[in-house]
């Protein structure tokens, strides 16, 4: 059973409620662990709203099984994302289910843009503003940020824009599946190796009976007696909360402090960012945007598009000891619509952030790299020494791109430098590029510490 959208309450409204300084009770205490982690004070900042999708967001009560709320792999303490090293997460009822795709972190998802075909870039879309994008939060990542300091980078955004390609863009999930926030926070629910509720009306259920004191006195008793309108106001809820928090998009790390002006980078930390940014090299920002705009805002270090790029298949996935199973991306089995029908969009999945990824535990959508060592090394040898990525077969040969069925391995990107290279052509970074570039990764955490930093530089 889906999960039916609805209109939700204007944004006036919304922001009469946080002004008003409504307060909402406890109707369920987030998670022990989840409190621990996430314990400065900083719900007196949130509207009403987002401090009912904070509750909704720690607890275990919405799940099927009881054990298991969003921040369980959403985990605050590693920028929501998995703390763990599961190339695949558990749910389920018992908790023993496992999933499909690596879980990608929450964090830095309110520009996301709505998906999309097209050559409109991800800001044009931003700066369209529908009622979508608004409750998405894609309005509010558009406004201007504040930057302190003089800036240290030039405001350019994509190296090698093809702007004639029509490509897919936007949504979320690896395959870009639902376009906002609230869908976004709602379908793990009715997951069955998630959140694993029964059905919408499980879901319906629960949060009348936790939440429906709050909901009613925020959306009015009306919407109660609605299942798709009480789900979709939770969804709501929820996405406020990832919205107004800030800690999901700090803009913290030492690269924006590099940009701010208020930091150098080390001599590898600099080679490897113009490693990063060289179109015959690494090339890496051409789809994870690292500059900032010309109206201030900080990079996000994706483009939000789709590309097929042919990560080997990983045999920790339960699902592939199917031989003749696959996950292709905007194809399924996840998604299905018309997108997934075309086979040209097989294959894809959605670039995602660089931000924070030296603190993800396993890399691509199928978590099949553990080291962002071995994922720069994939980029560069993924074609001149495929021996060295792929399994090989009874004869000893390689057995390229074999995660993806035959008939979609066209669509896998062979032009975009480093995967331009032939069999036998040298790799595009020598192993000691390649650790330049890990770390200037390493500059993309959030939390950095100047003065931290000053006394290590000084021992």
């Amino acid at each position: 059973m889906s999960l039916k959208k609805h209109h939700f309450l204007p944004l006036i409204a919304l922001a009469s409620i946080s002004l008003a300084g409504a307060t909402i009770g406890l109707a369920s205490e987030p998670a022990a662990n989840a409190v621990a982690a996430n314990t400065r004070d900083d719900t007196a900042s949130l509207s009403a709203v987002a401090q009912l999708g904070r509750k909704l967001f720690y607890d275990p009560s919405l799940s099927g099984g009881g054990q298991m709320s969003c921040a369980t792999c959403h985990d605050p303490a590693n920028h929501y994302a998995p703390a763990n090293d599961r190339a695949v997460q558990l749910g389920g009822p018992h908790f023993d289910q496992p999933g499909i795709r690596a879980v990608p972190s929450l964090a830095y998802k309110m520009s996301t843009p709505s998906f999309s075909v097209g050559a409109e870039s991800a800001a044009d879309e931003a700066a369209e503003a529908a009622p979508m994008t608004e409750a998405s939060g894609v309005a509010l990542a558009n406004t201007p940020a504040t930057v302190a300091g003089p800036l240290t980078a030039q405001a350019v955004v994509k190296a090698n824009s093809n702007a004639p390609d029509l490509v897919p863009q936007g949504g979320m999930f690896w395959d870009g599946r639902v376009d906002s926030l609230e869908e976004q926070a709602l379908q793990p629910m009715i997951s069955p190796f998630e959140m694993a509720n029964a059905d919408a009306a499980a879901v319906y259920a629960e949060l009348k009976q936790g939440y429906g004191k709050d909901i009613g006195a925020l959306f009015g008793n009306n919407v109660l007696n609605d299942q798709d309108m009480t789900i979709a106001e939770a969804g709501f809820a929820l996405a406020r909360y990832q919205i107004e928090e800030p800690s999901f998009h700090p803009y913290s790390s030492k690269y924006d402090y590099y940009l701010r002006g208020k930091a150098m980078l080390s001599d590898a930390e600099m080679r490897g960012l113009k490693l990063f940014d060289d179109p015959n090299k690494g090339n890496c920002a051409s789809c994870h945007l690292d500059k900032m705009t010309g109206d201030g805002q900080m990079p996000n270090f994706t483009d939000f598009e789709f590309e097929a790029l042919g990560a080997p298949r990983n045999p920790d996935i339960p699902a592939n000891a199917d031989a003749h199973y696959y996950d292709t991306g905007i194809c399924g089995p996840l998604r299905n619509d018309t997108y997934s029908a075309q086979p040209q969009n097989c294959g894809l999945f959605k670039t995602p952030t660089l931000r924070n990824v030296a603190s993800r535990h396993v890399f691509f959508h199928n978590g099949v790299y553990r080291s962002l060592e071995d994922v720069t090394r994939f980029y560069v040898k993924r074609d001149t020494n495929p021996d060295e990525i792929y399994p090989k077969d009874a004869g000893g040969k390689a057995q390229k791109y074999n995660d993806l069925p035959a008939q979609y391995q066209a669509n896998i990107d062979v032009i975009d430098a480093p995967m331009n290279r032939k069999l036998g052509d040298a790799p595009a970074l020598n192993d000691t590029e390649i650790a330049d570039v890990v770390a200037f990764l390493k500059t993309l955490t959030d939390g950095y510490d100047p003065a931290k930093d000053g006394v290590k530089a000084a021992k």
